[in-house]
């Protein structure tokens, strides 16, 4: 069992009456009774708590005795502050819902119908004007080792969600209006998500950015389940209506997926766990964020839903020198400069002293980390893969900007004015060559850069793929090979990964 924790980063399921060849033969009342008190008994000595998760009769040879198979989560308590973080970036059209319904699962109360849920998440005077997300904005939804969900609801601050949770759901909210494209890719190309959850208003269907935001998440290979909002605004038939749309669209040969529409308990816990073995299934809800309808199905699956990487990765990434992405710069009072983002590997603690650049000139300064603060609580350690917040006390704001990286003095990083990249061009509406200007998005650099030559090509089409060198027209950047690549001008979209970078 400790093996496993350890393998599932903290949780585990176990099926109780399934031999291992998935034969179901199920047990006796009294058997798993027993078997039910031995695992709980075992949790206890590796500090875990267990859950029922679902529970079902099977017919086995012909004796009279009912038998059964039960599934069980076992989830380790917190300690040290090591919860389990998944990062789930909320995506959908302009008004599909998505803030009201983080809004709900984060506060613990529902709507009112009129937007009251989704107040709390807005960041900017203008956007609780409109009633529109411009900025990214970063909710935690909490579940404790017995899968109970930890949130707002009872007065509680975001440390006091950390210390009792052990599973942290981080959702980032991202805007949905077609002019703030931008920062929905800086987002999803910055921010690392693990899942996508894409939010389908039932009135109105696939609508405005739905396909494009579909369309990036599967670009970026970001797992995607879809969630279809305001279902209490219509009859059942327009509802089934547009999760009919959805499946089409999801079984098209460019999204090559299976949708599973989730409607009880028991999917829920199936969707979660087959969600992450196989990349072709796609969750469907349909819930409302006003009466609450299925807004249960959607933490259920939430609080099953396991990691995509295994402690083997990480343990993997932690050994390499620090990398730390720069994603959001602030000044605080009596604090000083703050700077938001992800550490993409090694082990950052209170006090390290690294390098952040590329300045415009193309150096690197050095400073010194002051404080960590994870999901609003104090950190002493922050792990690959965990995003954070860096106070860097003195340390000049002017000389900091979105797109840096702060790294170990040994790294010796590699930045580059130029660069090439094996590209397929999605959507172009004329034709793709030398001396085109588009906006690239690799990871959390986001600058312009003019095609300097094609390989083998004069121009390219939509759908046609090449090898482009890229020159950036601002400074030089600090990329890592083989990084996903999405570029966009206008309507011109494509994807790709960098395959070699020049000097300067």
């Amino acid at each position: 069992m400790k093996w496993r924790l350890q393998e599932g980063r903290g949780e585990a399921v176990y099926q109780i009456g399934v031999e291992d060849n998935g034969l179901l033969v199920g047990l006796t009342e009294a058997d798993m009774k027993a078997s039910l008190n031995t695992l709980k008994k075992m949790a206890e000595k590796v500090g875990a708590d267990i859950t029922l998760l679902r529970e079902r009769e099977v017919d086995y040879d012909s004796d009279r005795n009912t038998r059964k198979i039960a599934e069980v989560l076992v989830r380790k308590v917190p300690d040290d502050q090591q919860f389990l973080d998944l990062r789930v970036a909320v995506l959908g059209n302009v008004d599909s819902g998505k803030s009201t319904l983080l809004g709900v699962l984060t506060q613990g109360e529902l709507d009112n119908g009129r937007g009251r849920a989704r107040l709390n998440l807005f960041r900017h005077l203008h956007e609780i004007q409109t009633g529109r997300t411009s900025s990214i904005s970063f909710e935690i939804l909490g579940f404790n080792s017995k899968g109970e969900v930890v949130n707002y609801s009872e007065s509680r601050t975001a440390e006091e969600i950390c210390e009792s949770s052990s599973k942290m759901i981080t959702f980032i909210d991202l805007a949905g209006h077609h002019k703030y494209l931008k920062t929905t890719i800086f987002g999803l190309t910055s921010y690392c998500p693990d899942f996508a959850m894409l939010v389908v208003s039932a009135n109105t269907g696939i609508a405005g950015t739905t396909r494009e935001h579909l369309g990036l998440a599967m670009a970026l290979k970001v797992p995607i389940f879809i969630v279809v909002s305001k279902v209490d605004l219509c009859s059942r038939g327009t509802v089934e209506r547009t999760v009919r749309q959805l499946e089409r669209v999801l079984k098209q040969p460019g999204c090559n997926k299976v949708p599973m529409v989730v409607l009880n308990p028991d999917d829920a816990v199936t969707a979660a766990q087959q969600f992450t073995q196989s990349t072709c299934i796609t969750p469907i809800f349909t819930l409302s964020s006003v009466s609450g309808k299925s807004l249960d199905l959607l933490k259920v699956f939430l609080n099953i839903l396991p990691p995509l990487s295994n402690s083997k990765e990480q343990e993997e990434l932690m050994q390499q020198l620090t990398e730390f992405q720069v994603d959001e710069i602030y000044s605080v009072p009596d604090v000083g400069t703050v700077v938001g983002g992800t550490l993409y590997s090694g082990v950052c603690r209170e006090g390290e002293r690294l390098v952040v650049g590329p300045t415009d000139e193309g150096c690197f300064l050095r400073l010194k980390v002051g404080s960590i603060q994870r999901n609003r609580s104090a950190c002493r350690v922050l792990r690959a893969g965990q995003a954070a917040t860096l106070a860097l006390g003195n340390f000049e704001r002017s000389l900091l900007r979105k797109g840096m990286v702060m790294v170990s003095p040994k790294m010796n990083p590699t930045i580059c004015c130029q660069f090439e990249a094996a590209i397929v061009l999605l959507f172009h509406a004329k034709t793709f060559r030398r001396g085109s200007q588009v906006t690239i998005h690799v990871g959390n650099v986001r600058q312009t850069a003019t095609v300097e030559c094609l390989h083998g090509k004069d121009e390219l089409r939509t759908g046609e793929r090449a090898v482009v060198r890229f020159h950036f027209i601002k400074h030089p950047e600090y990329l890592r090979l083989g990084a996903k690549l999405l570029f966009r001008e206008g309507v011109t979209k494509g994807i790709g990964h960098v395959t070699s970078v020049i000097g300067r």
